[in-house]
């Protein structure tokens, strides 16, 4: 098990470029899957969960090259439909919790998808019914297998229906309309998830024949095709990291650029760092970080303490929860942080307190903060990354931090962030990989 050692106290300065949208990705790659001809794809992360993917899809048949530093190409013409039925295919889906975006595509294309329960971070319950439930509706049926923890999905066709979504899922959106542009006739889908990440699918697959309308809303609606065709997909950049690197030049009271952001996709990101008082400059598609000492977290209008919550597109994403946590510890002024999304994504913040940060967990899904304003600096502790978003949160701490800490299970900072400490390092901060 990989770890960091943080030397803390060190200033960033100069200029960073965000990678590409994991989250995006992870769509785009599945979806490469409901074509027989080449797609291409670029500013495609380096990052385990994407390269996992990637692999998987080599596995199951799939042409996979490499065309540049960010770009590979990916040609399903010859699937390997015997695969997909294999425990080593079974045990890599369980390890990836994008796979089961393959599903979908998967159904649409050949008329069934095995695939087994779905890992990926441990933040508390993620329901996949929205995903079985959407495409059971198109025409799928559905078996499980409880002792094997296996899912069977099998169509002799797909038909275009109305639905009402439970809950405004990403990845159940995802996985319903990879489904429905091959299905026959109109599919409606209300309750639909808008974050960029569904607009640049819906984008890509129109770009490779489908006919989606309602892009950027709840309400999608989809006339089935025949068959789809190749296309090139550029990816967005990461939102997540954005907002990562806001959090570190305020912890560490350093002044940064983080380059070309796709400003208009960030939505309100940059404003929610601005409630916590930190200048956050837009100059072109670029942000800038100026050198903070001190900065303070608004009140609302009435004297009440500001809460910040996760949300919906076009509110605040959750995987950014733990970054503004952390970031309101050093603030002047308090703040309660509410994750409504995930019940576990919180219990990281003891090892925060165990370094020195003031913060009152109220539950596993409330905390509130109070902000030391830089009177105390955090104390370097020894600890474990839990997930990706927690694992950052914890970086970022150590950084801002008086001594030196250590972070064990960095892979799971891997899954999410691409070579995020020799990038780090190249800005002044001081992070070994042992």
């Amino acid at each position: 098990m990989a770890s960091f050692v943080i030397e803390g106290g060190h200033k960033l300065h100069g200029e960073i470029y965000p990678q590409g949208a994991k989250n995006e990705v992870l769509q785009i790659l599945c979806a490469t899957l409901l074509t027989s001809e080449e797609v291409t794809v670029t500013n495609i992360p380096d990052i385990l969960d994407v390269n996992n993917l990637i692999q998987l899809l080599r596995d199951m048949g799939v042409k996979v090259s490499k065309t540049g530093i960010d770009s590979y190409a990916f040609k399903a013409d010859t699937v390997d439909l015997n695969y997909l039925e294999s425990d080593e295919f079974l045990k890599k889906c369980s390890s990836l919790r994008g796979s089961v975006m393959l599903v979908g595509p998967l159904v649409a294309r050949f008329g069934k998808a095995l695939i087994s329960k779905p890992g990926g971070d441990k933040i508390g319950r993620r329901r996949l019914d929205t995903h079985f439930i959407g495409i059971q509706k198109l025409g799928a049926c559905f078996n499980y297998d409880e002792e094997r923890s296996i899912f069977s999905i099998c169509a002799d066709h797909l038909e275009g229906t109305d639905m009402l979504l439970d809950e405004a899922s990403v990845t159940g959106t995802a996985n319903i309309v990879m489904a429905s542009v091959l299905a026959k006739g109109k599919t409606t889908i209300y309750n639909a998830a808008c974050e960029p990440y569904l607009q640049q699918l819906c984008r890509m697959l129109n770009g490779m024949g489908a006919k989606i309308t309602g892009i950027a809303s709840n309400l999608l609606t989809i006339e089935g095709v025949e068959s789809l065709h190749g296309c090139s997909h550029r990816v967005l950049p990461d939102m997540i990291e954005v907002g990562s690197f806001i959090g570190m030049a305020a912890m560490t009271g350093s002044e940064l650029t983080i380059k070309n952001v796709s400003h208009e996709n960030l939505g309100i990101i940059p404003e929610s760092f601005r409630r916590l008082g930190i200048r956050v400059e837009q100059r072109g598609d670029d942000l800038f970080i100026p050198e903070q000492e001190h900065y303070q977290i608004e009140s609302f209008i009435d004297g009440s303490i500001m809460t910040i919550a996760d949300a919906p597109w076009p509110g605040l994403t959750p995987d950014l929860l733990s970054v503004v946590l952390v970031v309101a510890t050093q603030a002047k002024g308090s703040v309660l942080i509410h994750q409504k999304m995930f019940e576990s994504r919180l219990f990281f913040v003891d090892k925060l307190i165990d370094m020195g940060a003031q913060i009152i967990l109220c539950d596993p899904h409330r905390a509130v903060v109070i902000g030391h304003d830089r009177n105390f600096q955090l104390r370097a502790g020894n600890m474990t990354s839990p997930d990706i978003r927690a694992g950052i949160a914890l970086l970022i701490a150590a950084m801002s931090a008086d001594g030196t800490s250590r972070i064990h299970n960095i892979e799971q900072i891997d899954r999410g962030y691409q070579n995020i400490d020799q990038r780090l390092n190249a800005l002044g901060a001081r992070i070994t990989r042992i």
